[in-house]
């Protein structure tokens, strides 16, 4: 039973291949590469030393520190932006949870935090 299909026999053909030609291994080159100019890297923000407030504000997941947007001691309301966190190639800003003044900032622009770190604490 062929179900349909239809087969052909091959005709024989006769198929010569094309001569490749070959260099000659040479022995490889050496050139000294100076190093490349390294850019400074900017200052990342100081991480506060001081007490930490009653009030944490974690990281919701893991990702990169882009921006810190407030200082220790700047007042803040519920909702206004601490810190902005890049996570999944997506930029999050992290809030404030209530009313309040800045304690401590705990991280820097360019950290890696882990989920559920504290990034800062409030008043």
């Amino acid at each position: 039973m062929n179900n349909g299909l239809c087969v052909r026999p091959l005709r024989s053909r006769s198929f010569s291949a094309a001569p490749v030609e070959t260099a000659a291994a040479s022995a490889p080159v050496v050139t000294s590469v100076a190093p490349a100019a390294v850019a400074p890297a900017a200052a990342p923000a100081p991480k506060a030393t001081g007490a930490q407030g009653s009030i944490k504000v974690d990281a919701p997941m893991p990702g990169k520190i882009l921006a810190v947007k407030k200082n220790v001691g700047d007042a803040v309301k519920s909702g206004d932006c601490i810190l902005v966190l890049e996570a999944m190639k997506m930029e999050n800003e992290i809030v404030a949870p209530q009313d309040g003044t800045v304690a401590s900032i705990n991280v820097s622009v360019g950290e890696a935090v882990e989920s559920g770190s504290t990034l800062a604490t409030l008043n």
